[in-house]
């Protein structure tokens, strides 16, 4: 008997094991979660965007005729006009452009036999001037003879006063009309060598001769070249750009900013700039544009923006490795306080319309609303529902509900 209810209390408790097991496996733990402190300190609200560099008196240097300008690395004559981008020149001293005048086009059969009948029509015009010359220069030596005939008859008296004003006016006449025939020719052969000119075609046009021929386009600012726009040899318009001069040493930020956000950010506000390749600089908004403009982003979306320029406020010993057109991060200040009570925005959710947050207190999370001020990129401004050291939990997963217990993952 003894024997038999050995094995019943052995059985019993082996039984009891075996239910506490499964009882202790059964048992909810806690979740391990991250947690924070909402605390008192400073903060800022800032509009984050990429922006670029670039030089603030940007001068287009542009063809002043319509004409041929030389390749822009191709030395005309002794003269040296190689630019490359970099390269450094001086206000009104370095020539940056040789233009030359442009070869006469190709002639169209139609218009080469029109341009030849006034070629034609030219030369015998010029050849009927000849012949009026000729004509009233040999009448005007017949009124010369009888004005001298006349004279010596008028001091015998043999012939009357009008006889020999009638031979001088005769003479006069003659004059002038031999220099208005003369006049005439010259725009005989004037107009015979236009339309000569007209025939020339583009292999019989000789090359400039002299090193008047040509125009040197000088350097309208000092400074460096920021780009060459027409590098190789080409018939160009008139204003045509042909290369950017500026000082690189004198740079602004430009950002397009969202309207939404630029509507924030006035002038003088406090910028932050990073995100080129140093240490972060200070910068200080100068200008929002009171226009904007359409932007379509890299997903193909139209986005309505303003451009923001920004100056540098620290030396430009700290920002002398930037130059034009180069990629940086801004960070404009919009608000900004000296001790406010924040959270992490990662610790904030959707309660309805409400935001709302879940506090750990003696081992369980609780959830909690909270309104919220202003917010950046890292914190958010806790207005109300939340005091300083109030513990809450980063990132809520959906297995964190109101009562759950958890524990601190860093802290076991």
């Amino acid at each position: 008997m003894r024997g038999i209810w050995l094995k019943r209390v052995a059985g019993g408790l082996v039984i009891a094991g075996a239910a506490a097991g499964i009882g202790w496996f059964a048992w909810p733990r806690p979740i391990a979660v991250d947690l924070a402190r909402a605390s008192l300190g400073p903060m800022e609200a800032t509009v984050d965007d990429e922006a670029r560099t670039r030089v603030r008196h940007i001068y287009t240097v542009s063809a002043p005729i319509p004409g041929k300008v030389l390749r822009i690395s191709h030395p005309a004559g002794h003269q040296e006009t190689s630019q490359h981008i970099g390269d450094r020149v001086t206000a009104g001293e370095t020539v940056v452009a040789v233009m030359q005048p442009t070869l006469p086009s190709f002639l169209d059969i139609r218009s080469r036999e029109e341009l030849q009948a006034a070629a034609t029509a030219a030369d015998a015009a010029v050849k009927l001037a000849e012949a009026e010359v000729r004509r009233i220069g040999a009448a005007l030596d017949f009124s010369r003879d009888e004005l001298r005939r006349a004279e010596a008859l008028a001091r015998t008296a043999a012939i009357s006063g009008r006889a020999l004003d009638k031979a001088r006016f005769d003479v006069e006449t003659n004059e002038a009309a031999l220099a208005s025939a003369r006049a005439q020719l010259d725009v005989r052969r004037s107009e015979h060598a236009i339309a000569a000119a007209r025939l020339i075609e583009p292999s019989g046009a000789s090359g400039p001769a002299t090193a008047g021929c040509c125009i040197e386009v000088k350097a309208p600012a000092t400074g460096r070249v920021l780009r060459v726009v027409q590098e190789s040899e080409a018939v160009v318009p008139a204003g045509a750009p042909l290369l950017d001069v500026g000082d690189p040493s004198d740079l602004e930020v430009a950002a397009d900013l969202l309207s939404t956000d630029a509507v924030q950010i006035k002038a003088g506000a406090p910028v932050r700039i990073d995100g080129w390749g140093g240490a972060p600089l200070r910068g200080r908004v100068t200008r929002v544009d009171p226009a904007g403009f359409v932007k379509v982003s890299a997903l193909g979306i139209e986005e309505q923006r303003v451009r923001t320029v920004i100056d540098f406020v620290d030396p430009p010993e700290a920002w002398s490795a930037l130059g034009h057109d180069f990629r940086v991060v801004v960070h404009v200040t919009t608000w900004s306080a000296d001790n406010a009570l924040t959270v992490p925005v990662s610790a904030l959710f959707r309660n309805g319309e409400d935001w709302a947050v879940f506090t750990v207190g003696d081992g369980r999370a609780r959830t909690t609303l909270v309104k919220i001020g202003h917010r950046n990129s890292r914190l958010a401004e806790v207005t109300s529902g939340l005091s300083a050291g109030d513990m809450v939990v980063l990132h809520p997963s959906d297995r964190i509900r109101d009562g759950v217990a958890v524990v601190d993952r860093d802290g076991g």
